[in-house]
């Protein structure tokens, strides 16, 4: 081949890449904006249980039902997602997301938060869900799963950091001003619908057909009865529904710190509020890391260290003694979100390893999230029950210690993953 031949069929090459990156730079947006507004708790829990007037166990009995909705929403999402193409089950779920916030926005009462949080879980479960992760994986090359979702994860945490530093930026701002915590928190909410309504626009227009939908009308012999019994006699698909579902408690448990730090610490709402803003900036080191240490050394390995340490770190927030400095504090509220974001970035990408066929990889997809998500449901129940039979800040602790225990059978089952693969591989 002459020179002329090989910038021919490099520049094919070079705008075929352009077009992934592109999608997937769109992927990431989506991604990163349709989450925050559904975990405003975050950064912001004791000033919502206030502008709403509800109790600690209200909201957790809103997320318990957020979660509920998502377990009976991700098998559809698989089915949805393996049938449609992800630029109307994105923009769409991006636009139900926002426009629920603006409802959000007015406080309403009780019964109608419980409809804004019945719709968010269908928003962002049942026509998101599958349909991103499908997206990614399908735009990503074998040696490449590791890195595409990492940065999926790392690159959304991103845009969440970018938002979360304007949100509190803005709520400072009118509380400094004497304005009521209640009118600024609104202005948060406003930032955050506007965000996923303008994301949503974006998505629709320019989200092109393409590499990311080619299997969406491909022709399907099986029936979804025989496509699940394929995916259940699979060992790796169970076990990585372990592996999420232990992993995704570690990451649960940061929701907490700005409560805790508030409780056990005497911080302000701000300053804990800065604290878990700063914690949001190891989101991209942490995913975008752990994915190419994944690629170029061992997903598995990476993801099991990851986790490890991760929940022995957890154990040290426990015991970390009042009377310690604060950068000390601050020092490992940094590194358990540089590992649980690590963590996040890499479990995904061991999804190539269970060999599904591309054809039910969205049903794979869903399946393994029921399984995986099912903290969504319990933790927040987890978490109330602690603080009704346990007073003040030992009640977190409990939780916390019980979180730090998943974590550690998580790494267990990453390794024997990572095992099960080594002997499929030398038959």
């Amino acid at each position: 081949m002459n020179h002329a031949d090989s910038l021919a069929t490099a520049a094919p090459l070079h705008a075929r890449n352009r077009l992934r990156y592109f999608q997937f730079g769109l992927l990431l947006l989506a991604a990163g904006a349709i989450y925050p507004l559904l975990y405003l708790r975050q950064n912001f829990e004791t000033t919502i249980l206030q502008s709403f007037r509800i109790s600690s166990s209200d909201l957790g009995v809103f997320y318990s039902m957020l979660g509920v909705v998502y377990a009976l929403s991700y098998l559809p999402s698989g089915w949805l997602a393996d049938r449609f193409p992800p630029r109307l089950l994105i923009a769409f779920s991006l636009s139900v997301v926002g426009g629920l916030g603006l409802w959000f926005a007015t406080f309403p009462p009780y019964q109608s938060l419980e409809f804004i949080f019945v719709g968010w879980g269908l928003a962002a479960g049942l026509t998101f869900w599958a349909a991103l992760l499908k997206g990614v994986k399908m735009l990503a090359a074998a040696n490449e799963q590791g890195r595409f979702f990492g940065i999926l994860d790392g690159g959304r945490g991103l845009v969440e950091a970018v938002l979360a530093s304007i949100a509190l930026a803005i709520f400072a701002f009118h509380v400094e001003q004497g304005e009521d915590a209640r009118l600024a928190l609104r202005q948060v909410i406003y930032l955050y619908s506007f965000t996923c309504l303008g994301i949503a626009v974006l998505i629709l227009l320019f989200l092109d057909k393409g590499v990311a939908e080619r299997d969406s009308k491909a022709e399907r012999q099986n029936t979804v009865l025989a496509d699940l019994r394929l995916l259940l006699s699979i060992p790796q698909v169970w076990l990585l529904a372990l592996i999420i579902f232990c992993g995704y408690q570690l990451f649960w448990a940061t929701y907490s710190f700005s409560a805790y730090l508030q409780q056990g610490y005497g911080m302000s709402a701000v300053a804990a509020g800065f604290i878990t803003v700063t914690k949001l900036w190891m989101r991209p080191i942490g995913g975008i890391g752990g994915g190419f240490l994944g690629d170029r050394f061992s997903k598995e390995g990476v993801l099991g260290l990851s986790m490890l340490f991760s929940s022995l770190s957890l154990f040290g927030l426990i015991f970390f003694p009042g009377s310690a400095g604060l950068y000390f504090l601050l020092a490992l509220v940094l590194l358990l979100g540089v590992l649980t974001y690590a963590i996040r970035g890499l479990y995904w990408s061991l999804l190539d390893a269970c060999r599904v066929p591309l054809s039910v990889t969205g049903l794979a997809i869903g399946l393994i999230s029921v399984i995986g998500y099912l903290p969504d449901i319990f933790l927040p129940m987890i978490n109330a029950a602690f603080a009704a039979h346990y007073p003040g800040i030992d009640s977190t602790r409990f939780y916390f210690a019980y979180i730090a225990c998943c974590g550690l059978l998580g790494t267990v089952a990453v390794f024997y993953f990572k095992h099960l693969n080594k002997q499929r591989e030398s038959v």
